[in-house]
C-alpha cells in the first residue's frame, strides 16, 4: 500500500492524476435530483469507446478496394463476409460494431431530447450544446462513410444519392462532387477516401470534440430537472453546493444500472434481430454492389430519414434540388440556434406553459413522421405529409422566439425538488 502511494505521489508531480479525479469525478458536485434521463449521456460514452474498439478489430480484416476477386466479388464486399464467416468471432465483432452504430444515434437522440425539455442549452451552457451539436454532425459523417464500407448494393447506390445532392449546388456542385468520391463516378477511389476518414480523421475530430463538451459541462456544471443553478447556493464554510452530491461514487454507481438495462436490449437486438426488419440492416447490403443495377427503392439508413424526407418534401427548381438541399442543411443548421432562440424565462418543461409542451409534442411527433416516410418510397400524399411535417418542423423554431415569450410559466423553487 505504501509502495503505490509513493507510486501515486511520483504520478502525481509530473501528472494531474489525482486532480483530474477530484476535478471530475469525486469532487465534481452534480445535482442530487438527476432521473433516467441522465443516463443517456454516459450511454452515448459508452457506445462510443464500444465503436472505438470494435472498428480497430474489423479494420484488421477489412480492405478497401472495389475490385472484383477470382469469384467476380468485390474484395470489400468479400472481405466483409470472411468476418462475418471465417474470422473466429468475427460475427460478433461485425454486429456489435453494426448494432452500435444505430444505437449510439438512439442515445444521442435521447440525450438531445432531454436537452430540450429541461433546457440545458440556455445560458450558460450555450457552449456545451454547440458542442453537442457538432458532435451530432461528426457522428452523421462517420456514420455516412461507414455506411459504403461493406460495398454492398446499399452502400454503393446510397452514396450515389448523397453524393450528388453535393452536386446540386450552383456552380461549385460539379466540382465538390468530384472532389468527394475522387472521381467522376463513386468507384475504388471513393471507397479508399471514405474509409481513411471513416477510420482515422472522424474519429479524432469526434474524440477532440466529446472532450470539449465534458470540459465545458464541468465549468459550468450540470444541468437538472428543476433547470436550477445548484452552484447559486452554497455552504458558507465548505463552499459546497447545498443540492449537490459528488458524481463518484453516487452517479457512477446509478450509472452502472442503465449501463445494465442498456446493454440487455443491445444484447437482445445484436444476438436476435440484428437487421431490425431491415432498419439497421438492409437486405439489398447484403448483395454485392453492381453499378448496372439499381434497386428499386434507396433510402437512407432511419437516423438520415427525417432530414431525407425534408429534402424529397421540397420541389425542385429549374430542374434542381438545390432547394431541397438547402432546406435540408437547414434542418441540422437551426440546431446550432437553439439557446439564442429560447426566450422563456425558466429552462425545465416542470415550469413551462401550455404552449412549448403543444410545440414540442408537434415537433416530436413531426420528426417521427418524417423518419418514416423518409423509409418509403414517394407518393403526392405521402409527400404532401411531409411537406406540412416538414413545415412544424421549423416552425417549432422560427416562432420559438414568440410562443417561449407569451407562454405562462410557474415559478422555479428556491432549491432543487426530489
Amino acid at each position: 500500500m505504501e509502495m503505490l502511494k509513493q507510486l501515486l505521489g511520483w504520478v502525481d508531480d509530473r501528472f494531474p492524476l489525482t486532480a483530474t479525479w477530484k476535478q471530475h469525478l469525486s469532487e465534481y458536485y452534480a445535482p442530487k435530483n438527476f432521473n433516467f434521463w441522465y443516463f443517456f449521456g454516459s450511454l452515448a460514452l459508452l457506445v462510443l469507446v464500444l465503436q472505438l474498439v470494435t472498428g480497430i478489430f474489423l479494420t484488421i480484416h477489412y480492405k478497401p478496394d472495389a475490385s472484383l476477386n477470382a469469384a467476380g466479388v468485390p474484395v470489400a464486399f468479400a472481405s466483409v463476409e470472411y468476418i462475418m464467416r471465417d474470422v473466429d468471432w468475427g460475427w460478433l465483432i461485425r454486429y456489435l460494431h453494426a448494432t452500435g452504430a444505430s444505437m449510439f444515434f438512439v442515445v444521442v437522440y435521447l440525450h438531445m431530447f432531454r436537452g430540450m425539455i429541461y433546457g440545458s442549452y440556455q445560458k450558460p451552457r450555450e457552449l456545451i450544446w454547440i458542442f453537442g451539436c457538432f458532435i451530432y454532425v461528426a457522428l452523421m459523417a462517420e456514420a455516412f462513410m461507414g455506411y459504403l464500407l461493406p460495398w454492398g448494393q446499399m452502400s454503393f447506390w446510397g452514396a450515389q444519392v448523397i453524393v450528388n445532392l453535393f452536386s446540386a449546388i450552383p456552380f461549385v456542385g460539379e466540382e465538390i462532387g468530384i472532389w468527394i468520391r475522387g472521381d467522376y463516378v463513386i468507384s475504388d477511389a471513393t471507397l479508399n477516401r471514405f474509409f481513411a476518414f471513416h477510420v482515422a480523421a472522424v474519429p479524432l475530430v469526434l474524440l477532440g470534440l466529446v472532450v470539449m463538451h465534458l470540459v465545458a459541462l464541468h465549468e459550468v456544471g450540470s444541468n437538472n430537472p428543476d433547470g436550477i443553478e445548484i452552484k447559486k447556493k452554497k455552504d458558507p464554510e465548505t463552499h459546497i453546493p447545498l443540492d449537490g452530491i459528488p458524481f463518484h461514487p453516487y452517479y457512477t454507481v446509478k450509472d452502472i444500472l442503465g449501463v445494465a438495462v442498456f446493454l440487455i436490449v443491445f444484447s437482445v437486438i445484436m444476438f436476435f434481430t440484428p437487421e431490425m426488419g431491415g432498419y439497421f440492416l438492409e437486405a439489398n447490403n447484403f448483395v454485392p454492389a453492381d453499378p448496372f443495377k439499381t434497386p428499386t427503392h434507396i433510402a437512407p439508413l432511419w437516423y438520415f430519414t427525417a432530414f431525407y424526407s425534408i429534402l424529397r418534401a421540397v420541389p425542385p427548381m429549374f430542374d434542381s434540388q438545390f432547394p431541397g438541399v438547402i432546406a435540408m442543411g437547414m434542418a441540422i443548421v437551426v440546431l446550432f440556434l437553439l439557446p439564442w432562440l429560447d426566450k422563456s424565462p425558466v429552462k425545465s418543461i416542470r415550469y413551462r406553459g401550455p404552449m412549448y409542451k403543444w410545440a414540442l409534442t408537434l415537433f416530436i411527433v413531426s420528426f417521427f413522421i418524417l423518419s418514416y416516410l423518409g423509409t418509403l418510397s414517394t407518393t403526392s400524399g405521402r409527400t404532401l405529409v411531409a411537406q406540412i411535417c416538414s413545415v412544424i418542423y421549423f416552425a417549432f423554431f422560427i416562432l420559438m422566439p414568440w410562443y417561449t415569450r407569451m407562454d405562462k410559466t410557474k415559478p422555479e423553487p428556491e432549491r432543487v425538488t426530489a
